[in-house]
């Protein structure tokens, strides 16, 4: 029999991707969504597919699935700083209360089950680069504290099934991820700069664009999760691109490969907005034998394009 994989949050920007890959894997699918970020365009290719069923639901609710699953996948979740200042109450319980239901589900199914979590989890980090060893430094009562709690708590209820109901459990710690299906005025640097720049509108910089990120391009994610989910390892690991630029090396890469006349307006930094994010990977390097192969400059050249279409 084929395996099947419940994907929570199946539409949005990586669950897609991720339905599209464990489809070609051969594995049955089963994506679960209630559109509060997702989009139906983003599963529109598989609807038809045979082994693949959809469901609209909201994982803050209880979790019914018939048959059988072998993989909860629990990528639920509003993760862009648009959504979560808009909707902090519903991060909250799609970090609890789904997580919770997911793995309540996973328990029922003997399933293994992945939890997506997020680098945000080391807040503003005081250490570089992040190891999952670090335990980061987040404001709890600050704007961005709805979403970087609610990864904390999935994090600590995910660990404490693993240990009380031996439940074979896996956390991917995603670091900025971009490419195509993202939605353009998605919050994050990348869609934003993308979408500015073919417009010839002014790039939004926050403070003096000296912040650094590292950009995983979607592929190489998914690559990462697919083999972490088959993984014996049941701690966090890290997932991302440890190659670190500067907000400002972004903008020019953006202006450089779309071709764009677009200036740079600079705006005050946002409360809590982390300094410094990049991963240490050597734990996925390890475990997983899995480091990006895509640079930033390529993930750039596929990305744009999509945006123009």
């Amino acid at each position: 029999m084929k395996k099947s994989v419940l994907i929570t949050g199946g539409a949005g920007f990586i669950g897609s991707h991720l339905c599209e890959k464990l489809l070609n894997e051969g594995y049955t699918v089963i994506c679960l969504d209630n559109f509060i970020t997702g989009n139906l365009e983003n599963i529109k290719p598989f609807i038809r597919h045979k082994n693949f069923r959809f469901d609209v639901h909201n994982v803050s609710y209880y979790i019914d699935i018939p048959g059988r699953v072998d993989y909860v996948l629990h990528c639920a979740s509003l993760a862009s700083p648009v959504d979560y200042l808009d909707f902090p109450i519903q991060t909250l319980k799609v970090g609890s209360l789904g997580t919770h239901n997911a793995l309540g589900l996973a328990k029922k199914k003997k399933a293994v089950f992945l939890l997506f979590s997020t680098s945000e989890v080391y807040g503003d980090p005081l250490v570089h680069p992040q190891k999952e060893s670090y335990w980061g430094h987040v404001n709890c009562v600050g704007v961005r504290g709805c979403y970087d709690e609610s990864k904390r708590f999935a994090e600590a209820l995910t660990m404490a099934y693993h240990r009380v109901h031996s439940l074979d459990t896996k956390i991917a710690r995603i670091f900025n991820t971009y490419g195509p299906k993202m939605r353009a005025h998605d919050g994050r640097v990348v869609p934003n700069f993308i979408f500015q720049a073919l417009r010839n509108k002014p790039l939004t910089v926050y403070g003096k664009g000296r912040q650094t990120r590292s950009f995983c391009y979607i592929d190489d994610m998914v690559e990462g999760i697919y083999r972490l989910m088959l993984s014996k390892t049941n701690m966090p690991v890290n997932l991302g691109n440890p190659g670190e630029f500067t907000v400002m090396q972004l903008a020019k890469l953006v202006l450089k490969f779309s071709g764009s006349k677009s200036r740079i307006a600079f705006r005050p930094l946002p409360e809590d907005d982390p300094r410094q994010r990049r991963p240490d990977i050597s734990l996925a390097r390890k475990i997983i034998s899995w480091k990006p192969a895509i640079s930033l400059e390529e993930g750039l050249r596929r990305t744009i394009p999509w945006f123009k279409a």
